[in-house]
């Protein structure tokens, strides 16, 4: 039978699943309360510059073409896509300069040169994230992890062994490297986790294969064509999305949601699946009877970072730096404690500058350049323009050193984004930017729950539930939900 379902939100989380509900025949509303499908991925144009507003880096791209897949489509049909080489350039201390080659060899060529007999160690090291990313996306990623007790399997539990879950990266890693610009690398892919290397299960060096095996991509257009796509592919499925709508309210009778009530309007549901922050959905959207979890859980969890963005429009050619480029030219510690352990705006941050006008010729004028710039931020912080306005000079000093140019001057176009506004655009508990630290206590079973206990018919998907924070897990949190709900549909158990 066809069923109404109400999606709330449209990240790629809720577009994956609204389009995969979809494919079954079922009548899907996706409600976005912005004036643009894409959740965090939006863009923002000004004076001929175009800026992805959220997500930058195209990782895992097989993610990506497994979800076309299912629609018997390829990445192909979508977009062109192109794979960086450098990958991305880190500036350390002093002058140091090192690009990150996508060709395997030319990576381990650099690490022995950085460190000698460091290349033999890191082929060891990259077979190893191998083997834990295909386990993780075969036996792991795609569970809904409502229980542990959907881990106890034999083979998921020799897996979690290897998989090195009950110790950390930083203890992996640094059992084979020594160079500190080395360890650097292979430490930084887990920034977008939430958490310092110390406190992330060692079970996550598979994001170095990610990164330095399967490569960074850039998709022609930008981060934007992504999110073109799955709107293509949610609406030829039947798909209605709705934007400007902001939902007020989940209408629950005797444990079943009724209906989504917002600003424009109700729309009828037989399921709700809730793509929105998971705090403010279940603190907001649901009366308290029908909410899992208290504000005193939700305070007792470890967040992601925030983070300060810069879109900076430059009329002139900036010469020194790539697509992708890391600064850290300071201590990497001091400003993770900055975020994990004494919260406060950072003194010497590390941050990151993408320059997506290296690439594509179509997002800035001619001979001008636009900088995405972001700065790793402690969820939580009071924020105000004087507070942006320190940082984005004491980030530009550095960044005008490393380039031997000046920038400030030439700048044209200037918009900064913090703590603010990702709560007032994205309702982010804490302003987050990358949803809950992917600590141990925080991985699978032991995340927010995708089906709720309280309401027959609701479901969460997004960042803040399983698998976790980024564009690809995002993928498959869609994916995970949309496919139990047409489990649990076909078999009349909801």
């Amino acid at each position: 039978m066809t069923k109404k379902i109400v999606v709330i939100g449209s990240g790629f989380s809720s577009l994956a699943a609204a389009a995969l509900l979809a494919k079954q025949g079922h009548q899907v509303t996706v409600l976005e309360k912005n004036d643009q499908a894409g959740g965090r991925a939006r863009t923002w144009s000004k004076d001929g510059f175009t800026f992805d507003m959220g997500p930058s880096w195209y990782w895992m791209p097989d993610v990506f073409e497994k979800f076309y897949n299912r629609f018997n489509k390829k990445t192909s049909d979508f977009y062109s896509l192109e794979r960086l080489d450098p990958s991305y350039r880190v500036y350390f201390e002093g002058e140091k300069i090192m690009d990150i080659p996508a060709n395997k060899q030319s990576l381990m060529a650099l690490f022995e040169k950085t460190e000698p007999g460091s290349s033999v160690k890191l082929e060891k090291f990259l077979d190893k994230a191998g083997y834990k990313y295909k386990v993780a996306m075969e036996d792991y990623v795609n569970k809904i992890s409502n229980s542990v007790f959907e881990y106890f399997d034999l083979k998921l539990l020799i897996g979690g062994i290897k998989m090195n879950l009950l110790s950390s990266l930083r203890n992996e890693v640094r059992q084979l490297f020594k160079n500190p610009d080395l360890i650097s690398i292979l430490e930084f892919p887990v920034l977008f986790l939430g958490a310092s290397a110390d406190k992330i299960p060692g079970m996550y060096s598979m994001m170095n294969y990610a990164d330095l095996v399967l490569g960074t991509w850039y998709p022609k257009g930008g981060m934007t064509m992504i999110v073109k796509a799955f709107v293509k592919i949610a609406e030829r499925e039947g798909v209605v999305i709705h934007t400007n709508h902001e939902v007020i309210k989940i209408n629950v009778l005797d444990g079943i949601a009724k209906s989504v009530q917002t600003n424009m309007g109700t729309f009828e549901a037989d399921v709700v699946v809730a793509g929105s922050d998971y705090n403010f959905t279940e603190q907001n959207l649901l009366d308290k009877k029908f909410r899992m979890y208290d504000e005193k859980y939700w305070q007792s969890r470890i967040m992601s970072p925030s983070s300060l963005l810069f879109y900076l429009g430059v009329n002139k050619k900036i010469p020194g730096l790539l697509h992708h480029n890391l600064f850290f030219d300071e201590d990497m510690d001091t400003h993770a404690s900055e975020i994990y352990e004494n919260p406060s705006w950072p003194s010497k941050p590390l941050f990151y500058v993408s320059v997506t006008s290296k690439t594509d010729d179509t997002v800035a004028p001619a001979n001008c350049e636009n900088l995405f710039v972001l700065i790793p931020l402690a969820p939580g912080l009071v924020d105000s323009n004087e507070l942006r306005e320190k940082c984005f000079h004491v980030v530009m000093d550095r960044l005008e050193k490393r380039a031997s140019c000046n920038i400030r001057e030439h700048i044209i176009v200037n918009r900064s984004y913090a703590m603010d506004d990702f709560t007032n655009d994205y309702h982010a508990f804490k302003g987050n930017a990358y949803g809950l630290a992917n600590t141990l206590n925080q991985t699978a079973f032991l995340k927010p729950k995708m089906k709720s206990s309280k309401v027959s018919n609701l479901y969460f998907t997004g960042q803040l539930t399983v698998p976790g924070p980024g564009v690809p897990p995002a993928i498959i949190s869609g994916t995970i939900a949309a496919d139990e709900i047409n489990k649990k549909l076909a078999n009349g158990k909801i």
